[in-house]
């Protein structure tokens, strides 16, 4: 990178980034639940399906695990719930403890999203020039690699 200020320096890049992922996201969601004629589906409930994709957990550890507060997650599962997403029941052998998995009709419209997020993106990618597709393969390990930065900075 050159310096942090000049054109395709470490702040532009950073800005461009920033000024993309989320339109970049909410366009994603918004034409896939269009494509599988899926209802309004937050971006932050998709989230909670795929932290609980095959698993059980409580809702302090779904909170570590996508970096939210418990209240944030305590409103989502709330949500969840009443829309038939999520399932809530005491743990087994600790009356005290809550945990969170998901319902079968959760898991169906995960796979239906995540079926119509590929077509969408393979669609749009079909679109592209051969170089930006392997521009964007090319990507991939480094934004990885950032995601990997941004999600562990309190760790260093």
């Amino acid at each position: 990178m050159q310096g942090t200020d000049g054109p395709g320096g470490t702040t532009q890049v950073a800005r461009r980034l920033s000024d993309r992922i989320g339109p970049f996201r909410r366009a994603l969601l918004r034409t896939s639940r269009e494509v599988a004629d899926l209802p309004d589906l937050p971006d932050a409930q998709v989230e909670v399906m795929r932290a609980l994709t095959g698993t059980t957990t409580t809702p302090s550890a779904l909170a570590g695990r996508l970096g939210l507060a418990r209240s944030t997650v305590s409103n989502l599962v709330s949500a969840m719930e009443t829309a038939g997403l999520l399932e809530r029941r005491l743990a087994a052998g600790d009356g005290r403890r809550t945990e969170l998995r998901l319902t079968p009709l959760a898991e169906e419209r995960l796979a239906a999203y995540d079926e119509a997020s590929t077509a969408v993106l393979v669609e749009a990618l079909d679109r592209l020039s051969p170089e930006d597709r392997t521009a964007l393969a090319a990507a991939l390990p480094a934004l990885e690699h950032l995601h990997r930065e941004i999600a562990h900075r309190g760790d260093h």
